[in-house]
């Protein structure tokens, strides 16, 4: 029983001796915080998400104080973060609020499968093993790598298997674009005006889109040769708008037989299905 009681003491003591000597080189070697990097990270959302390129918040928060990166990186927390960081650092930003937006239509009644696809049920496993599972090799995988590295809960899968955007939720942060192999999420500033082609098929051979994606676009260049403000040009097969041109006016959109124009205020961004025409509005003019 002494031989226990002894024991006991003894480790009492190394116990509250090493806790002293802690606390004493704790003291003699702590490193003194600047006060600026605790002030950026409670401005910023806490996401952890890693969009900014640093490990977390807490190594952005440490650059920005810094001041070896900018204070536009934040893309969780957007415009006011952005905004917050410039005010405690005294530097000018210029950031905006983005979403990721699908530029595809094809979902499983629009575009066909090669054939029956066996092996991993990830979109990446699908294009590295049997070049996609589609006859569009443009298109949608639809085995949602995007949903499965969203953080926010801003992307599910839909009934048409294609993935869809709750852009209450979307930050922005870029996770689902880095993640999908056929780069079709594209990122938008949320309150962008104009219109956006919704597909990637970029085949040059009209009887091949409409074999691969009967809502595919069919290089018809129709919205090219009618846009009133000529903001509208073919790149790699993909028309492409000049939104410092584009007023809203909805031309390319009523245009187009394949409807792959949407408007992005009206039709994609607000949370309308994607592929359905809503009725015609007053046009709206676009910022310059």
């Amino acid at each position: 029983m002494s031989i226990v009681l002894i024991t006991a003491i003894f480790a009492l003591v190394l116990a509250f001796t090493v806790g002293l000597l802690l606390g004493f080189f704790k003291q003699v070697f702590a490193v003194e915080v600047d006060p600026l990097v605790a002030q950026v990270r409670e401005a910023l959302p806490g996401a952890n998400c890693g969009a900014c390129g640093f490990p977390g918040c807490d190594g952005y928060a440490a650059a920005v104080a810094g001041r070896t990166t900018e204070v536009t990186r934040c893309a969780p927390g957007g415009k006011s973060v952005a905004e917050a960081l410039a005010k405690l650092m005294g530097v000018n930003a210029s950031a905006e609020d983005v979403v990721a937006v699908l530029a595809c239509q094809g979902s499983k009644d629009h575009a066909p499968l090669k054939g029956e696809y066996v092996g991993v049920k990830t979109c990446r496993a699908a294009k590295l093993s049997a070049g996609g599972t589609k006859l569009c090799a443009w298109g949608c995988l639809g085995y949602g790598d995007c949903v499965a590295v969203c953080q926010f809960d801003a992307l599910h899968m839909g009934e048409d298997g294609l993935p869809h955007v709750d852009y209450d939720k979307c930050t922005g942060c870029g996770k689902c674009i880095a993640e999908c192999p056929q780069q079709i999420l594209k990122k938008v500033p949320k309150d962008r005006l104009g219109s956006m082609v919704i597909c990637s098929n970029r085949n040059p051979i009209k009887p091949m889109v409409k074999k691969t994606c009967d809502v595919g676009c069919i290089k018809c260049e129709i919205c090219v040769k009618n846009c009133p403000e000529k903001c509208i040009t073919m790149v790699n097969g993909i028309p492409e708008v000049d939104y410092s041109k584009c007023t809203s006016c909805g031309v390319c959109v009523e245009k187009c037989p394949t409807k792959v124009f949407k408007m992005l205020q009206y039709d994609v961004i607000v949370g309308e299905t994607i592929g359905q025409i809503r009725p015609a509005k007053e046009p709206v003019t676009a910022e310059k």
